[in-house]
């Protein structure tokens, strides 16, 4: 069977599956099976495929079909024009995410400070503290994620892309490993897409969206729980002047904001993505002190 002939069956095997992108998709997974880029699919649709990719494609085809998410099947994601691997084990990166990766690289160029402290907040595969490693040498950034398993693999990504040494990643609950082993008032930017979906919303999702880790799309009540114990330690860990950037969902930006103590934050933003849809709040921090918050395991209980 050529190639040419493999992609129109595996396209239809999948439109008839409800897949939304059927022709992208087997192209995806072919190239994947075969070794090869699309590219070189579409110049030479003719060629013979061995039998041993055929049968890995059609395996491939069968797991989209019934719900696997692509970048699971292929184990790779492109992010901010960087490869990634991924796996079960952690949220499948998009691309609205690289509008929060992209405020933060224009807040540090402006950072007037030779060495930039910053902490990527529920790092998953590792690819927001990465990006920002790979496109602004003076940051060094604390990855804290409560997943093992998700911080080896962003360990494995950050050593691919020769930026291990200047992140930490550190097992725990959001930034309180962070605070018992560096302290308050060092960070320049605390960045983090934590989970946001509203617990109601899960079973509505769609199946492969329902295929990643709970753990990483589950934000409680109303999306917003892991944020509301964030933010005071956010308060802690950042110097005045230091930025707050979360990712969030369509809806969540006014009820996020309101979180924000102005006595604590300023220039309090709700950015929109391309898509038109509320994706990110940043706050700077102020100069008012947080002595609150302390570390440990009583982290920041004072102004919650």
């Amino acid at each position: 069977m050529t190639g040419g002939e493999l992609l129109r069956k595996g396209t239809k095997a999948l439109r008839e599956a409800g897949i939304e992108a059927p022709r992208l998709e087997a192209e995806v997974l072919l190239a994947h099976a075969w070794g090869r880029s699309r590219t070189e699919l579409l110049i030479a649709p003719e060629r013979e495929v061995p039998e041993a990719v055929v049968h890995n494609f059609w395996k491939s085809v069968e797991l989209r079909a019934a719900g696997m998410p692509v970048a699971y099947l292929t184990g790779e994601r492109e992010f901010m024009s960087l490869s990634f691997s991924v796996g079960p084990e952690v949220l499948i990166p998009r691309p609205e995410t690289e509008l929060l990766v992209e405020r933060v690289l224009g807040f540090l160029k402006e950072w007037r400070r030779e060495v930039a402290l910053a902490a990527d907040v529920g790092t998953g595969s590792g690819v927001i503290a990465v990006s920002l490693a790979c496109y602004e040498p003076r940051v060094h950034l604390f990855a804290t994620d409560i997943s093992g398993a998700a911080l080896r693999l962003a360990a494995s990504n950050a050593a691919r892309h020769g930026v291990a040494e200047r992140i930490e990643f550190v097992e725990g609950d959001l930034l309180e490993p962070v605070l018992e082993k560096r302290g308050g008032g060092a960070g320049a930017v605390v960045a983090a897409n934590l989970p946001y979906i509203p617990r109601r919303e899960l079973e509505k999702l769609p199946v492969d969206v329902r295929r990643e880790p709970r753990l990483a799309l589950d934000g409680g009540e109303d999306g917003l729980d892991l944020y509301r114990r964030l933010i005071p330690q956010a308060a802690s860990f950042l110097r005045p002047g230091g930025l707050l950037a979360c990712e969030i969902g369509e809806g969540q930006g006014r009820a996020l904001a309101g979180l924000l103590d102005a006595r604590y934050w300023t220039e309090v933003t709700v950015e929109r993505d391309y898509r038109g849809e509320e994706r990110l709040v940043t706050a700077l921090r102020t100069g008012h002190p947080a002595s609150l918050c302390t570390g440990g395991k009583n982290l920041c209980r004072g102004h919650q």
